[in-house]
Parts: structure tokens; sequence; C-alpha cells
């Protein structure tokens, strides 16, 4: 049993790096490449929503409400404005404002800025702009932890919210933030919300609809022709109909397409029609990946 199991744990790590391999060289000769970025991209840079970490930064909201996580914190049924803002504030220095740019974005920069590329991501704590990636080829579908909207969508202005959060986080106590600092709506004088796609109020403005075109046309680009890389990375299934099974389809239809997928949990393709010659499905994460695939030493 002992040599069983040996033995098909080498013959996984042979076949991952040969797989590992051939990626590599398809990415290195394609003409351009989409890159979809996932939750999995961030977990595997290092940023965690849950562990030792968030367990320190958020030890009081832990002990007076008993939140888990981070995301889960997110949808807490607190009683005060002034609660909500204290721990949403933590939570967005957390994971936007206080984590550098993080080397695996860096890295994944480093593998395709030669390359005609563009990025579709549904993460909302701002890695690609901070590693370096173009805005213009970037379209963050989901939001900006760095924004603030209306909660009622009565315009679609966002709102810097950096020196707010700053505010916020400093001056709380007992898990509240003073109620001056509670932000209030400009035009309505409602409740303002973090810019994340959680309703049907999120803010599509006109920068997110540019983002939206210019991707759109990235795409019509490779139904015209050339050699093209989908590179998933760390896509699950919370928002399939994002990434996940558009870049399925247009693997399966287009045969200048290869859909190269790292997923350490969720490699397989939903669809019988992909077939090995435009569908790679690698089980491991995207710091694995870009080790294998980037020089160093």
């Amino acid at each position: 049993m002992f040599l069983k199991m040996l033995t098909e744990k080498f013959t996984n790590v042979s076949s991952l790096k040969r797989d590992l391999q051939r990626a590599l060289h398809i990415i290195s000769e394609a003409d351009r490449i989409i890159i979809g970025v996932g939750a999995g991209l961030s977990a595997a840079a290092g940023l965690h929503y849950d562990g030792p970490e968030f367990e320190n930064a958020f030890a009081d909201f832990i002990s007076r409400y008993g939140i888990t996580d981070l995301y889960s914190s997110g949808f807490y049924p607190f009683e005060t404005p002034e609660e909500y803002w204290a721990c949403w504030a933590r939570h967005i220095q957390f994971i936007r404002f206080t984590p550098p740019a993080m080397p695996l974005y860096k890295q994944l920069l480093q593998l395709v800025q030669d390359k005609d590329y563009h990025v579709i991501s549904t993460n909302v704590d701002g890695q690609l702009l901070k590693a370096g990636f173009d805005p213009k080829r970037l379209f963050e579908v989901q939001g900006d932890y760095g924004y603030l909207q209306c909660a009622h969508r009565c315009h679609d202005t966002l709102y810097d919210n950096r020196l707010l959060v700053k505010q916020m986080v400093e001056q709380t106590s007992n898990c509240h933030i003073p109620s001056q600092l509670v932000p209030v709506c400009p035009r309505c004088g409602g409740n303002m919300a973090v810019h994340v796609r959680v309703d049907g109020y999120f803010v599509e403005d006109e920068a997110w609809h540019q983002a939206q075109e210019r991707y759109e046309q990235a795409l019509q680009e490779v139904c015209e022709g050339g050699k093209t890389v989908l590179l998933e990375l760390g896509v699950g299934y919370n928002t399939p109909g994002i990434i996940r099974f558009p870049f399925e389809q247009l693997a399966a239809t287009l045969r200048n397409v290869t859909l190269i997928r790292v997923n350490s949990l969720q490699s397989q393709p939903m669809t019988s029609r992909l077939d090995h010659n435009h569908f790679i499905g690698l089980s491991t994460d995207a710091a694995t990946a870009m080790h294998a695939w980037l020089p160093h030493g």
C-alpha cells in the first residue's frame, strides 16, 4: 500500500511538472494573454482572510462578536453604524491599504509584461494596481475596497476612502468609531457603502464602463485570430459566470485559444468540449506555477 501511494505521488508530481513546462511553452509563444484573476491568487500571494494574522488584528472583534474570519465579518449584523464601520475600516486597512504589492503579483506582471495582455479580476484588494499592471489593461469587475459609494446609488461618484479609513482605525474604541466619522452620502444624506458588488446598488461608473469596453475589445481581438492564452489563476465557483465559464466557452469554441487553469482544488473543466490541445488544468497554486515559470536564484 505504501509503495502504491509513493508511486502515485511520484506520478502526479511528474505529470504536474510536464504540464507546467508545456504551459510555459504555450505562454511564451502566445500573441496575447487574457488573465483571469480570482481570490485564490491573493491567497497564494499571502493575503489571508483568517488565520493568525487575522486573529491578532481582530482580537477585540473576535472576542466581542465571535466572528471567525474576515469574509463573514462583512455580513455580521452590527446593531449600530459605529460598530459596522469600525469593523469595516479595519477590514479595508488589513487587506487593501496595509499590504504592499505582494511578490506573486509582481512575478505575474514579469511573466506577461512583454505580451499583449489584458486582465479581468474579481478581487477587490488593489494588488494588481500596486504591482504595476497597466490600469488601461485591467477590468476590476467587482469593485475596490479603496472606495465608498452611496449605498442606494443615488449618484455614480466614487470616493477615495484611504484617509477616512485611517481615521476610523486610529479612533476605534471598544469596537466603535466616533459617530462623526460615520460616512454619509453627500447627495442624499443616506448611508454609504464600500464599493464592492453585494447587491443591485453597486456603482458602475464611467471608468468601470470604459474598462468593460476595453476588455470586450480585447476579447473581440481574440476572435479575430492569433495565438491566445487564457491564463486563469485561483478562480473558483463563487462567481463562475464572470471568468471561469466564459473562459471555458472561448477555449472550446476558438481553435486559436488555449485555457491554462491554475487551481489547486478545482482545476478540471465543466464542459467535455475542451480537449488536451486547448486546455491545461494545473492542480496547484499560482505561487508554485510562477516558481516553475520564472527564473529564480
